[in-house]
């Protein structure tokens, strides 16, 4: 990966929409060579796929729930039961398995506590768990999709 692809991905993460043209003529190429390059990044999975980042306001999904979760048993067949039932669930938007105290990490977006609610009733019913704790965010400091560019090789 070199300064063009780079360029090409820092352009591309803050508007997928930007013409090809557009970019070539931001990153000092032409057309034709900027779109092998950006066919190239998405043919290797750097590019994996492109969005539309929502207000989450704006649909009535503003409020955001961190979910810590302790495991019911560490076991593969414990961990697949979870995968899928977090997986089934719209809300959920991301699952991180940590290390430390708290085994999963669920971020969840709803429009109130009460949908916070039939939200948690899903998970429990479908997954054991020793512990669960939800943090409601009070507010959004930073908030980004973009991702840090310098260490790409």
């Amino acid at each position: 990966m070199d300064q063009f692809d780079r360029k090409i991905l820092d352009l591309l993460q803050h508007d997928a929409a930007m013409p090809v043209a557009e970019i070539a003529e931001q990153i000092g190429l032409s057309t034709t060579p900027c779109w092998r390059r950006i066919k190239n990044l998405e043919g290797t999975g750097v590019i994996r796929k492109r969005v539309a980042v929502l207000d989450a306001d704006k649909i009535n999904a503003g409020v955001t729930v961190f979910v810590g979760v302790k495991a019911g048993h560490h076991a593969a067949d414990w961990l697949e039961n979870f995968a899928t039932a977090v997986g089934g669930i719209d809300e959920v938007l991301e699952v991180h398995r940590l290390s430390g105290e708290i085994d999963y990490l669920l971020k969840i977006m709803v429009p109130n506590i009460a949908a916070y609610d039939d939200v948690y009733k899903q998970l429990i019913a479908k997954a054991d768990f020793a512990d669960v704790s939800s943090f409601f965010a009070m507010e959004k400091i930073k908030s980004t999709t973009a991702l840090p560019l310098q260490y790409a090789v």
